[in-house]
């Protein structure tokens, strides 16, 4: 038994040190931001974007190989008699051996090919840079992400303490009305309708426990982390104080013009889908260089022999021009140029429909956020006032002018008015969060 003991003893240790494994909210950022697979995989790809970049540009340059070679022929004659001009003469076996070297150098430089050379070196810069940018946005859509995931974990959290506070003021009011019905100043009715609210503060705590311990499992496995694992959420910035906007640093601009422009010039996704269209548009070019003559440039160095030793005594030089003017290809060059316009337009209308839906989210951002401001000062208020009526109640129904219902209804009150004023608070700093995020300033 002594033995059991100690074990329990070291595992309530064990679990409660486990349990004070503590995140902060950069903390829930920096893990998102190692674990997220997809950003992982596009930073990977980033690699291939720079090997196209590189082959571009080497497709402006001139090539340059090197060959060798050597070959080695053995013949067998058996002999025999041959007929030549009526005579019949007798030839010998013979067996013959050759040996052939070589080596060379060749180069050949594309001169002119309609400039699609250029154009290929342009698309595979701006493939590079909206590759960057689209990786950039990635990293904001998961901070975003994790940013809400901890506020909704917050709000959860406070909301379980007004549950719990609620549970313990239900019990004490049980307590005061059982001990004074046993004393006959009040009927057995309002110990039955106490019990009744008790029981429903006791329902509506486990119902909160399970709503937070459900978004807590939502954000360790948002964050790649195992869901059975504990963890405190203790950021004393946003957890132990309350949330003011009028005195908060944030300020959004009034004029949906100016945020507007100040979103298209940050905004990582907008910057990447310029630089896809400026991509196809370079395609475009490419296409029509089909049209235009092609002019190459090719020299070439060798050296043969049959001996190894004098591999150096024959030599052969040429140096010349190829043009290649095409006349009918069977329209797959405006195949090409159809395509390419086609692929386009369609990056035109995604940049076009991705502004129309930044105006449209920035405009909406900013009535709500200005909407929240005023609820968080609203429901702080609102807060006061409930505290005080029930006060004001339960002073009046310790005298027995006022009935259990009203004790009742004001506790209620108190209890949705609180609560209400903690869904402001992060409701606007979700609020304010997103609206960096459509701005592409969040960092």
């Amino acid at each position: 038994m002594h033995y059991l003991k100690y074990f329990v003893i070291l595992f309530l240790i064990s679990s409660a040190t486990f349990a004070q494994r503590n995140m902060k909210l950069n903390d829930a950022v920096d893990i998102a931001l190692r674990r997220n697979t997809q950003l992982q995989k596009s930073i990977e790809s980033i690699k291939s974007y720079e090997s196209n970049n590189r082959a571009a540009f080497g497709a402006l340059l001139p090539t340059l190989s090197a060959s060798a070679g050597w070959n080695w022929t053995r013949s067998e004659d058996e002999g025999g008699e041959v007929n030549i001009a009526g005579s019949i003469i007798q030839v010998p076996k013979q067996v013959t051996q050759t040996r052939n070297y070589s080596a060379g150098l060749s180069s050949g430089w594309n001169l002119f090919d309609g400039l699609s050379n250029y154009a290929n070196l342009a698309k595979s810069r701006n493939n590079l840079e909206a590759a960057k940018y689209s990786i950039e946005r990635i990293k904001q859509d998961i901070i975003y992400q994790t940013v809400s995931y901890y506020f909704d974990v917050l709000n959860a959290e406070k909301l379980l303490i007004v549950k719990e506070e609620d549970l313990k003021w239900n019990q004490k009011n049980y307590e005061i009305i059982y001990e004074r019905n046993k004393l006959g100043a009040i009927t057995l009715a309002d110990v039955y309708a106490q019990q009744v609210k008790l029981g429903n503060a006791e329902l509506e705590l486990i119902k909160a426990k399970n709503s937070l311990e459900t978004i807590k499992s939502g954000m360790l496995y948002y964050l790649g982390l195992d869901v059975l694992e504990v963890y405190s959420f203790e950021d004393p910035q946003y957890k132990n104080n309350d949330i003011d906007p009028s005195s908060d640093e944030f300020q959004i601009d009034s004029n949906i013009s100016e945020l507007i422009n100040r979103a298209l010039k940050n905004r990582a996704d907008y910057k990447s889908s310029q630089f896809s269209l400026q991509s196809a548009n370079e395609s475009i070019s490419m296409a029509k260089a089909g049209h235009l003559p092609t002019l190459r440039n090719y020299a070439s160095f060798g050296l043969r022999s049959n001996q190894l030793k004098n591999l150096t005594d024959s030599r052969t030089y040429q140096v010349g021009l190829s043009l290649d003017v095409p006349i009918f290809t069977g329209w797959s060059v405006d195949n090409r140029i159809q395509l390419a316009e086609v692929e386009a337009k369609t990056r035109q209308l995604d940049l076009e429909d991705l502004e129309r839906s930044i105006k449209r989210d920035l405009q909406k951002n900013y009535l709500d956020l200005t909407a929240s401001e005023k609820r968080v000062d609203v429901s702080k208020k609102n807060v006061t006032a409930a505290e005080e009526n029930r006060k004001i109640e339960e002073e009046k129904y310790s005298l027995g002018s006022t009935t259990l219902l009203n004790v009742l209804i004001a506790n209620s009150e108190y209890t949705n008015a609180l609560s209400g004023y903690i869904n402001a608070q992060f409701e606007y700093l979700k609020l304010k969060t997103q609206a960096e995020y459509l701005l592409g300033t969040l960092k």
